[in-house]
């Protein structure tokens, strides 16, 4: 506990971090607010929440903090901005211009950054059309139509830009990645909203306090095996050749390339997300179509939906891994700043060994990846509440796990470059890439 207030007073103590943390604490204190702000011409009251708490419309109103339920003008939150991000990395991967201008430095982030501004726009727009047609109900309309809808949309295309810019304000005045951090909130602020609802269910009968308290403690252990997967890396030793200039020696030292277990992030389990609701969305449109098969399929806790959702998920995770991680430009980079593998000739040899590497642990790292995206599944088949369930795994877990990591990470970092002690005692917490920027290639 005296560890604790010493690092909380040597926090306090840093002007610059100190300032951050409260710069942080205020746009997030911002954005928390403006989420209980009503979209202008609904009737608060006559809004179906019920539905919007299901399934994968329950993940999005979990990311968005709420929102999404109570219709506010940041209802969308930054889902539209890391689609429009994911969008233009995969062109960054087959469209030559994308290409060039990511090979352009700081002025071809500055171009890519704002591409994804406008493309944010107008995912933004599309969705605010159909948020309005499909989750506000004619009789929650205050304001007749056409004028409701073009004034929602406005409004929340106007609130994700806003989200947006709370979020870079964040990363380049306030602590962490501003993006993740707005997510990692919208998380957490539901959080309260399940646990009391998984108590009422289990004090009235189902399984008791005694329950309960297991279920935390299987929570416990999620949570400590997430972190092991998102921490989990293979260290590749590089030998540097010695070079001597005058009378100084350069090089000659050892150094590691920590390849990630799970170097693809959460993004296997959004794009496995985004195709297992194709069933449902062709069931809305054509109900004569429904089958079994389609059924199935569309209910989220069924053996064929899960088996399916793992099984994309450790496709996505190979795929993702081998277009974010280039083994030949890595063996590149190492042979003209004189490093090798030691036992490896340079070159196409080093590159099939780090391709090599690569593979094997990605293959653990896909299953252990499809294993916590499918526990919140498990959960609820074992009786656990839906809204409690999320927390169990999948991507609000690891988004979670990976914002908080990298925040502290940071804070860290500022302690130990004024020669304080760090957050731990065992030794530096080890972050990784949260979902922000993993997602656009930038600090969001």
């Amino acid at each position: 506990m005296k560890k604790l207030f010493t690092t909380l007073s040597n926090i306090w103590k840093i002007e610059e971090l100190r300032v951050r943390i409260l710069y942080t604490l205020l746009i997030l204190l911002v954005y928390r607010i403006g989420s209980f702000i009503v979209l202008p011409g609904v009737d608060p009251a006559s809004l179906d929440t019920g539905e919007a708490k299901e399934g994968l419309l329950g993940l999005l109103n979990m990311f968005a903090g709420g929102s999404f339920s109570r219709a506010s003008i940041f209802a969308l939150g930054v889902m539209p901005y890391i689609s429009a991000s994911i969008v233009i990395q995969l062109l960054g991967i087959a469209v030559p211009y994308f290409q060039k201008l990511q090979k352009e430095g700081e002025s071809g982030r500055k171009k890519i950054n704002q591409i994804t501004r406008y493309l944010t726009i107008i995912i933004t727009a599309l969705q605010a059309i159909g948020y309005v047609k499909s989750q506000i109900t004619p009789d929650a309309r205050l304001i007749a139509e056409p004028l409701f809808s073009i004034t929602s949309m406005v409004v929340l295309t106007a609130g994700t830009m806003f989200v947006m810019w709370m979020g870079e304000k964040i990363t380049d005045k306030g602590i962490g990645n501003g993006i993740s951090l707005l997510i990692m909130v919208g998380i957490i602020a539901q959080l309260p909203y399940g646990i009391s609802a998984e108590f009422l269910s289990r004090q009235n009968g189902q399984g008791g306090l005694i329950a309960f308290f297991i279920e935390f403690v299987a929570l416990f252990a999620v949570v400590m095996f997430t972190v092991l997967i998102i921490q989990g890396t293979r260290k590749v030793p590089v030998q540097y050749a010695k070079k001597i200039v005058g009378n100084k020696q350069y090089g000659g030292v050892r150094q590691y390339i920590p390849l990630k277990l799970n170097a693809a992030g959460v993004m296997p389990i959004i794009f496995a997300q985004a195709i297992m609701f194709i069933p449902s969305t062709i069931g809305q449109f054509f109900p004569e179509a429904q089958s079994s098969l389609l059924t199935s399929f569309s209910d989220y806790t069924s053996l064929a939906y899960n088996l399916t959702f793992a099984i994309l998920i450790i496709l996505f995770t190979f795929f993702y891994t081998a277009i974010t991680i280039n083994p030949n430009q890595m063996s590149d980079d190492m042979k003209k700043n004189g490093g090798f593998v030691p036992g490896v000739k340079p070159g196409k040899t080093t590159a099939d060994y780090i391709d090599g590497v690569i593979s094997k642990i990605t293959l653990p790292g896909s299953i252990f990846l499809a294993i916590i995206a499918i526990l919140p599944s498990i959960a609820i088949i074992a009786g656990v509440n839906s809204q409690f369930a999320h927390f169990f795994g999948g991507t609000s877990l690891l988004i979670l796990v990976a914002v908080v990591l990298d925040t502290l990470q940071q804070v860290e970092s500022h302690l130990l470059m004024r020669h304080y002690d760090g957050l731990m005692k065992t030794g530096r917490i080890k972050g990784r890439n949260p979902v922000g920027a993993a997602t656009s290639g930038s600090a969001i």
